[in-house]
């Protein structure tokens, strides 16, 4: 193998890895988080905490974001990625524990370590990024993002299966779907673990220097690209956490089973991340600003038909919850590209571990306002309030001028 020869082998040994731990990682974090908030009606008894176990997870991955990135620049990404699957594998444990003993604090203790599942899919998101070709980044950022279908198609259609599965354990009927979680974390981890174990040097170990979040906040923000590039991430990660954390418990109070439960959080998934190689493509080839805007465009569309919706027109929610996770596509692929390409090489780890602390934060708001909306106001204005989040950023795409799809800033 020549030395032009090995980095491209590596690179497709390494992208290989990272879609089978994706889809893994898909199937445990969908399966839990399709009846994550009847767990957390059923154990608090109100339709207003009912968001409180979402927000926990996604806040949980918030706050694991940063350690994570820092362990990938201190020790790699292998490490890094095997330790986030750990986690979540125990906070996956923990949950069927917290719901036999009717536990809220207790599950939303294991809500943020089962977050850790998610920071992991979301960092290997650039692992995919670290030797590709710079005219393809955002595409093998979207391979990955793309493997995750497999996961969070067939996740929430366990639902029905782990509640039976869960039954006949003498477990509570919604705690069953998180046995899938809790075997397939543990085969996420073990996947990274020896799957990577010679690939070390796609990320080189760097000597860690402990820069405050907020010098790295400042620099990202002095940036326009980068600045628009972390925007667009949070802001289509809160939309999207806001109302597909409650669109389960609005489908079963107007009537739907959880097998329609299921269908809809599926077609919402499959719209995140089925059609992510197209959005990268379009990233790659039209333009990281321009597919942002288009992203906007069609969150624009799915907060219209949900707040239009009949509250038993379970369909056109379905379709709305797609086109949902399609704008969230298009804004995390073209988001994430453009905020790694246009900042400087020494912050760019920093960078993104920043960025996705900063969309949980975001996300952990939006997931714990949407109880409270949802129960006292109704779904339908929980997507208006949503759609008038995303009008600062559009403003802000509108008035950043695009960039070429190849440049790096490099320090």
């Amino acid at each position: 193998m020549t030395t032009d020869q090995r980095p491209a082998e590596l690179q497709r040994t390494t992208l290989r890895v990272l879609v089978a731990s994706n889809a893994l990682g898909g199937v445990a974090t969908a399966s839990g988080f399709a009846v994550a908030g009847l767990l957390a009606e059923n154990v608090s008894g109100s339709t207003s905490l009912a968001g409180l176990v979402a927000t926990s997870t996604t806040l949980g991955a918030a706050l694991l974001a940063v350690p994570l990135a820092r362990l990938a620049r201190s020790r790699g990404r292998r490490v890094s990625l095997t330790t986030g699957y750990f986690i979540a594998f125990s906070g996956a444990v923990l949950t069927i524990v917290a719901a036999q003993l009717d536990s809220l604090a207790l599950l939303l203790f294991a809500g943020c370590l089962f977050g850790s599942g998610t920071a992991s899919n979301l960092q290997s998101r650039y692992a995919a990024t670290d030797a590709a070709d710079p005219d393809h980044i955002a595409r093998s950022l979207a391979l990955v993002v793309w493997a995750t279908t497999i996961g969070v198609v067939v996740g929430p259609n366990l639902t029905g299966i782990g509640g039976e599965v869960g039954t006949s354990l003498g477990l509570l009927a919604l705690a069953g779907p998180y046995i899938f979680s809790v075997f397939a974390f543990a085969t996420s981890t073990l996947t990274v673990w020896f799957g990577m174990r010679r690939l070390q040097q796609l990320t080189p170990r760097q000597k860690l220097e402990r820069q405050p979040l907020a010098t790295t906040f400042r620099q990202v923000i002095a940036i326009p690209h980068a600045r628009l590039g972390l925007l667009a991430i949070a802001t289509a990660h809160a939309v999207m956490v806001g109302v597909m954390s409650m669109t389960s418990v609005h489908l079963t109070h107007h009537g739907a089973s959880l097998t329609i439960v299921g269908f809809v959080l599926s077609a919402h998934v499959a719209g995140m991340f089925a059609l992510s190689p197209l959005t990268g493509w379009l990233a790659d080839r039209l333009g990281r600003i321009p597919t942002i805007g288009i992203g906007l465009g069609i969150l624009a569309i799915a907060m219209t038909l949900a707040a239009l919706a009949p509250d038993d027109a379970h369909g056109l929610t379905g379709v709305a919850l797609f086109l949902l996770g399609l704008g969230w596509s298009a804004c995390l692929v073209a988001g994430s590209t453009l905020l790694s390409r246009s900042v400087p090489e020494d912050i760019r780890t920093s960078a993104q571990g920043m960025s996705d602390l900063t969309m949980g934060i975001l996300a952990s708001i939006a997931g714990t306002a949407s109880g409270p909306i949802l129960a006292y106001f109704g779904f339908h204005w929980l997507a208006v309030v949503c759609g008038l989040l995303l009008i600062p950023v559009a403003l802000m795409a509108a008035t950043t001028k695009p960039m070429p799809s190849a440049t790096v800033i490099n320090s």
